[in-house]
């Protein structure tokens, strides 16, 4: 088996490329996904945010389902349901059937995800270990660049008729590799403590519970009209997260495993650093939908086009990740806040741009502040979570780290609701190149708000990164235009 030991990353690697595509595609896509559907504005969003929702419940406990059950058994069980989760988003004949579909790929991509950086270890001798995480960031750099751009070309292509479909469609043979060269290289086998394991099923539903009522209302609520039941379920959801947590401390004091250890909790850097990665995160999230949005049904850009535009963003990104990789032992957290320096000064050069060229404006005006923009966001993701589990107790760092990457897709599901929401409210009843120009504008302030509130909380985390191998992997939709 150590003979295939590259081969068996190339498997974990291809399962981490269907999740970045898939992380991506929306940005692109979302409009001719109406044009041949229908449905309203939050029908888009739900077709963004459904996918991340599924994922941050799913990440809860995807990581334990290989702990119990092997994780190569659940990463191919993973790829397996991703793969016919995304037939069946190829398929859909309806907004509706496509959001249920979104929804099946990211509880099988909570699945399939967690166990990869575990099998790494499984696979390489210590001395080997870096360089096998050293592939990672190239892999997903260049996912980064070149997924967005595939995207486009695959709608614009329109291949046998397939249109927006495609974009689904190719990870058919992303999965098949992937389940191919996994069967023969990953190992086999079981953890020691499996058989102590269980698997906290009611926690689970409680969390998606909570998180579902949180964004519904944030989606649905400019279309419904705000009727005060939405208010009842937001106020409701709070409640529904309060018996989770509750639940969480019972299942602790009577010796059973919790889904979570609330223990992290009471250390003020994690805390601040779970604020800083739902903030930062519904931020980027939420601005790569409007622009995306804006550039296609504003300024009536071809999906290729659109995605050519936004590349200079996903370069930035890659550029920005090197850097960081290569200072932030040296830097420590204060290569946080140069990243969200950089990323202030991109959102306010895109800012000018739409106030001096107004509906004159060009997807050409936004290639350099992009670039700018791109690079600080880049900075951000190498570090973040190691910064964050620097005070984390050993015994703490996996249900923290795996915490961590759960509230970073409820982050992106509240980036898409919020700033979905003021979009397509400032837009009203149509997309005219004043209204979507007037959107934009609303959005991107708001997004530079956040990131001054990101800046404000970097004070509050630790000063170096955690001093050895990775705590927890780069964010498993990151770097990209994480639209979805």
């Amino acid at each position: 088996m150590r003979n295939h030991k590259w081969l068996g990353l190339f498997a974990i690697l291809a399962a981490t490329i269907m999740n970045l595509l898939d992380s991506t595609v929306v940005t692109v896509a979302a409009p001719a996904i109406r044009a041949d559907l229908g449905g309203s504005y939050a029908s888009l969003q739900w077709i963004a945010a459904s996918y991340t929702l599924a994922l941050a419940v799913g990440l809860l406990t995807g990581g334990r389902l290989g702990d119990m059950f092997g994780r190569r058994r659940m990463l191919m069980i993973g790829v397996v349901g991703f793969v016919v989760a995304s037939l069946a988003c190829a398929a859909a004949w309806s907004p509706e059937a496509l959001i249920g579909a979104r929804v099946l790929q990211g509880l099988f991509g909570a699945v399939m995800i967690p166990q990869g950086f575990g099998l790494i270890r499984d696979l390489f001798p210590p001395h080997e270990i870096g360089k096998a995480f050293g592939a990672f960031g190239p892999i997903i750099g260049l996912s980064t660049i070149l997924g967005p751009i595939v995207a486009g070309l695959l709608v614009d292509a329109d291949l046998f008729g397939t249109g927006w479909r495609a974009v689904f469609a190719v990870n058919l043979p992303i999965g098949l590799f992937a389940l191919l060269a996994g069967a023969k290289a990953l190992p086999l086998g079981v953890s020691p403590a499996a058989r102590t394991l269980r698997l906290d099923v009611g926690g689970a539903v409680l969390a998606g519970a909570g998180m579902l009522m949180l964004v519904y209302p944030l989606v649905q609520g400019r279309e419904l009209g705000w009727p005060a039941w939405l208010f009842a379920l937001l106020a409701a959801s709070v409640a529904v997260l309060g018996v989770f947590v509750m639940s969480q401390v019972r299942r602790k004091r009577s010796g059973r495993t919790p889904l979570v250890e609330l223990s992290v909790f009471s250390k003020r850097s994690y805390s601040t650093g779970v604020l800083f990665v739902i903030v930062f995160f519904g931020a980027v999230v939420g601005l790569s939908l409007a622009i995306g949005l804006f550039l296609q049904l504003g300024l009536g850009y071809s999906p290729v086009k659109a995605s050519l535009t936004m590349a200079t963003w996903a370069v930035g990104a890659f550029v920005g990740t090197g850097f960081a990789a290569g200072t932030m032992a040296k830097l420590g957290r204060h290569v946080l806040h140069l990243g969200l320096a950089l990323i202030a000064a991109g959102l306010t050069w895109v800012y000018a741009v739409f106030a001096q060229a107004g509906v004159g404006v060009d997807g050409g005006d936004l290639a350099l502040p992009l670039l700018v923009y791109g690079v600080g966001m880049g900075m951000i993701f190498v570090p973040l979570f190691d910064i964050i589990m620097a005070g984390v107790a050993d015994h703490e760092v996996g249900s923290a780290s795996g915490m961590l990457e759960s509230l970073q897709q409820l982050g992106a599901s509240l980036g898409v609701a919020v700033l979905g929401t003021v979009f397509f409210g400032t837009i009203g009843t149509r997309f005219d190149p004043a209204t979507s120009v007037a959107a934009s504008k609303t959005v991107t302030l708001i997004t530079l708000g956040l990131i001054g509130l990101a800046f404000v909380l970097g004070f509050f985390l630790p000063r170096r990164a955690r001093a050895h191998a990775p705590a927890a992997p780069v964010p498993a939709d990151a770097p990209d235009l994480v639209a979805a």
